[in-house]
């Protein structure tokens, strides 16, 4: 039985384009986007409009709703804050997914990612375009894998974890809680949370401490 219950897009930024995208190659009717931002009202998105502020999310009766919001902290705050909505979790038809991988509520994978067996990818995640999971990879909620990011086996991600454009994360490796890792790092060794890390291997910059909610 299909849905009909109408969809909107959190966020009507540039990582909107690409979340609005997905949806639409996914087969999803898309009702509109809602920002806080009241010069991006009555503007549109890839022909689809900028309707009100986020709150008015609440109003409506069970809507089917994803965040475009690259920021984790931000797409965090707004998943806290709004309640009764139905979280979609979309997965582009042109990435490939194993059969096997658990996806959470919210979390969206865009063109060209590949995600093999057994992987867990938490709530509220964005895996960008064309980034690569590995078997048993466990991604927590919050996380943002950047477009050509790798992830080799059995790489386990913290809550909030940022990986930069290009970087990678060797097998069985650990990133702590609300860490960073720069575009390119290559992580090679565990790292504690909310650290910020750069570099080939990535290492953790001097007076870079947790990052703030």
């Amino acid at each position: 039985m299909s849905d009909d219950r109408d969809i909107y897009v959190v966020g009507a930024g540039g990582h909107s384009k690409v979340v609005v995208s997905t949806l639409l190659a996914a087969g999803y009717a898309l009702k509109g986007l809602m920002d806080d931002d009241p010069g991006k009202r009555g503007t549109k998105v890839l022909g689809f409009p900028v309707l009100g502020p986020i709150a008015e999310i609440e109003r409506l009766a069970s809507p089917r709703v994803v965040i475009a919001i690259g920021d984790n902290s931000a797409r965090k705050v707004i998943a806290e804050r709004l309640r009764g909505v139905d979280w979609l979790t979309v997965v582009h038809p042109q990435a490939y997914v194993h059969a096997s991988v658990r996806i959470g509520a919210g979390t969206v994978i865009f063109a060209g990612v590949i995600v093999q067996p057994d992987a867990t990818v938490g709530s509220h995640c964005i895996i960008n375009t064309s980034a690569s999971v590995d078997h048993d990879c466990v991604l927590g909620d919050f996380t943002h894998i950047a477009p050509g990011t790798r992830l080799g086996g059995g790489v386990t991600l913290g809550e909030g974890v940022f990986l930069g454009i290009g970087s990678a994360v060797l097998p069985s490796t650990r990133v702590g809680d609300w860490a960073v890792v720069g575009g390119g790092g290559v992580v090679t060794n565990d790292l504690e949370s909310g650290v910020v890390a750069v570099g080939v291997p990535a290492k953790p910059m001097k007076g870079k401490g947790r990052l703030s909610l």
